[in-house]
């Protein structure tokens, strides 16, 4: 048995970072579907990538029978690449970099778009780990490979922003920066960006209106979309978690049950299901969208999509006990 491996130059990037794998491959792939073709985005800059990431692609691809594609994400021009990469019809679309990167690929997808699968290369890797349960793409990349079936991703979408694990609303998402800063090692900015999550914790109440009902003032608000919630058995909608702890004491209360216990079952939190969602704040509104932050405006619309796009995993996906 031979295998003949033949790069060739990718023109977004002038490097070689492409390879034809032809004759029979050493592993099998999935029965659930067939693939013929595949693209491989790597981000060597992201998170847990690292610069030999698309080397070690290459090396995993080669065992496998068929064509594979693998492209260096570059700055400026991921967009472009990312739309060529779907322009050219692939089977599946694997996509090794940083949650907004995974976002930005299975937006564009969308439901009629090629199989996409997003590995684990950012920090907080919540779609991945929502898929695969496993922070290690590359035993994520050959378990879709190998054990892949397509599944509908449903999800949300917010400002032209797409979300499918969870967004959260309202002051408390103002600790992401200080998490990232943390994580970054910028200790000083991280207190910075803490004193002022917590001077603003208590006071910047939302407004929250689910499928047009009455409003109700909120702490904060979390969107969970049905492949991870434990308490939606099918994609009617988003799990609307409203959050509503009076002082530090309750929030204390409601994270000690959010480790110990079903978080669900605090009386600060009220759940239901919901496909449209209005938020309204005094200021704009602090949120994060699967791990990364962002800031919006003060009054929007949070859509239901109920389908998102089509990702290449395992069945059943991990789902919230891996987020």
């Amino acid at each position: 048995m031979t295998e003949t491996i033949q790069p060739h130059v990718d023109p977004s990037t002038s490097e070689t970072v492409a390879s034809e794998v032809q004759g029979e491959g050493a592993r099998a792939l999935t029965s659930h579907v067939e693939i013929k073709r595949v693209v491989v985005l790597v981000n060597p800059l992201s998170g847990s990538v690292g610069p030999r990431a698309a080397a070690e692609v290459e090396r995993i691809m080669a065992d496998y029978p068929c064509e594979a594609e693998v492209v260096e994400l570059v700055g400026d021009t991921m967009n472009a690449q990312i739309d060529a990469a779907l322009a050219s019809e692939p089977d599946v679309l694997f996509v090794l970099a940083g949650d907004g990167t995974a976002r930005a690929a299975a937006s564009k997808a969308g439901p009629k778009g090629p199989l996409v699968a997003p590995l684990p290369g950012g920090t907080m890797n919540m779609l991945p780990k929502a898929l695969y349960g496993t922070t290690d793409w590359k035993a994520a990349l050959r378990d879709a490979l190998e054990n892949g079936a397509p599944h509908c991703v449903s999800g949300g979408k917010v400002e032209g922003e797409a979300f499918y694990c969870a967004g959260i609303f309202g002051s408390p998402a103002l600790w992401a920066p200080a998490r990232e800063a943390v994580r970054e090692g910028k200790l000083n900015l991280a207190w910075t960006y803490g004193r002022r999550a917590l001077r603003r914790a208590f006071s910047g109440k939302i407004r929250v209106e689910l499928d047009l009902g009455k409003a109700r003032r909120s702490e904060a608000l979390a969107l969970i979309s049905p492949m991870i919630s434990r308490a939606l058995d099918e994609p009617v909608g988003l799990e609307a978690a409203a959050m509503n702890p009076a002082d530090a004491a309750e929030a204390f209360r409601l994270a000690a049950n959010a480790v110990f216990s079903d978080w669900r079952q605090d009386p600060s939190v009220v759940t239901q299901a919901a496909r449209l969602i209005r938020i309204r704040g005094r200021s704009r509104i602090p949120a994060v969208l699967d791990g990364e932050p962002t800031l919006l405006p003060n009054d929007v619309t949070v859509v239901f999509i109920a389908k998102a796009f089509q990702a290449l995993v395992p069945e059943p996906p991990a789902a919230e006990d891996s987020v």
